[in-house]
């Protein structure tokens, strides 16, 4: 099965160049936690609301003012829409994160693939019962 099979597409990007604001006022209407950030056409990071929280609201960063680019990720981990969901899950596990960004071959973002995804659309459960657990298993110390 492929990565485009179990996707979930028309995922919205924000600029690097907007407030934090605006991504989280975007993020409230669209009801979603992650917001991909694109420029020009291409895949610039991530901002989460955890990032807004944590890397802006902590240190006191005016939301009006504050650009998403100051406080999202960068080198988020990514996907192809033809790889076989079994490499996505793998990457998933290795770096454990239940969602990950899906780019076309011109490495345009085409879409998100969530363990939400893997759960209702993947025909393996034994699979998705992996991944979910790998995931979510925290650190041995």
């Amino acid at each position: 099965m492929l990565v485009s099979q179990v996707m979930t597409q028309g995922v919205q990007c924000i600029s690097p160049e907007a407030t934090i604001q605006d991504a989280a006022k975007l993020m409230k209407s669209l009801d979603v936690g992650p917001l991909p950030i694109c420029n020009n056409g291409r895949l610039a990071g991530m901002v989460t609301d955890r990032d807004i929280t944590v890397r802006a609201t902590c240190e006191g960063a005016d939301p009006k003012s504050t650009k998403v680019a100051e406080v999202m990720t960068k080198g988020v981990i990514y996907c192809f829409d033809d790889d076989d969901i079994r490499e996505a899950v793998s990457l998933m596990e290795e770096r454990k994160v239940r969602r990950m960004l899906v780019l076309n071959k011109d490495k345009q973002l085409v879409g998100i693939v969530s363990l939400r995804d893997l759960a209702l659309e993947s025909d393996d459960s034994d699979l998705t019962s992996e991944v979910l657990e790998k995931v979510s298993s925290s650190a041995v110390h």
